[in-house]
């Protein structure tokens, strides 16, 4: 077989409703939108959330608090999650990255203190809780924020 062999498979490929071409395609005359109205002009229709002029959900729901927008959002594991490096790694946010510890960096790591550490690593991250920290020194590691 060839690249130009290829077509798709029976059935698999619609063509598309050819509107307002005559009476005996079946979408003549007033092509499937019914007899004038709003949604029968071109360009008709309501904006997304429009209820028919009663009050919209978006404006009757309270609205509470605000969006931070210089916030950042940090990518978190916990220091068990680290066992899985041989002793003496030094454990960067690209190599978790890399091994699919974290599979996204967002605005960098943060490493949490949920579980026992067995290695000892180096640790570079962007955070550090006081008992992930913690744990990290008992087990002979060091902490380095980036």
């Amino acid at each position: 077989m060839k690249l130009h062999d290829l077509k798709p498979a029976e059935g698999s490929k619609k063509s598309p409703k050819r509107i307002g071409r005559g009476t005996g395609s079946g979408l003549g005359r007033n092509a499937g939108k019914g007899e004038k109205g709003q949604w029968a002009r071109s360009g008709g229709g309501v904006r997304p959330g429009f209820e028919g002029g009663q009050m919209p959900l978006y404006r009757r729901l309270p609205k509470r608090g605000f969006t931070n927008i210089f916030a950042k959002e940090y990518a978190t594991i916990n220091v068990d999650r680290l066992n899985i490096f041989e002793d003496g790694t030094v454990v960067t946010p690209e190599l978790l990255l890399e091994t699919r510890v974290v599979s996204k960096l967002y605005d960098g790591v943060k490493i949490l203190g949920n579980g026992e550490m067995q290695k000892s690593l180096t640790v570079k991250a962007s955070k550090f809780s006081k008992t992930a920290a913690e744990k990290i020194q008992a087990a002979g590691g060091k902490v380095e924020v980036v």
